[in-house]
């Protein structure tokens, strides 16, 4: 995505463009892992070390509430984030944190009155387990036993 683009989808949202906001979102924008706070506080800061942790956390929340950023908790962990535009499930792996895209598919909302008077707005899933990697080292170390 590039500069106006980014620009763009923050204003879009109702959030101003500030340097540090745009900094958050384009490290985010150009990222196939999904990075911690911590990490994004200390990839912005290499490239301009201006912003405080307590600017990135903020400028994350704002983000997150506009909906251009996804949060995705894992218990234990460190919350990680993602802005990619496409809709996407989620895997994290039990052993390692690891958090991996899983494609999309529609999920069949519940019953009608179920929620009361809530009203939803999307069903995500979040698969949990062990990702490939973790799940060979573990088949390995039997085999070697």
């Amino acid at each position: 995505m590039d500069a106006g683009a980014i620009q763009r989808s923050l204003e879009g949202s109702g959030l101003r463009c500030t340097p540090q906001r745009y900094a958050v979102m384009a490290f985010l924008m150009g990222q196939s892992k999904h990075p911690t706070a911590g990490e994004i506080f200390e990839a912005v800061n290499r490239v301009d070390p201006r912003s405080s942790r307590a600017t990135i956390y903020n400028n994350l929340r704002d983000l997150v509430q506009a909906g251009l950023v996804r949060e995705v908790a894992a218990e234990g962990r460190a919350a990680r984030f993602d802005a990619k535009g496409m809709r996407h499930h989620h895997f994290i792996c039990d052993r390692c944190g690891k958090v991996e895209d899983v494609d999309w598919y529609d999920v069949p909302g519940p019953a009608p009155g179920y929620l009361g008077k809530r009203t939803l707005r999307e069903c995500e899933l979040i698969f949990r387990g062990m990702c490939a990697k973790c799940a060979s080292r573990r088949v390995s170390r039997r085999s070697s036993s």
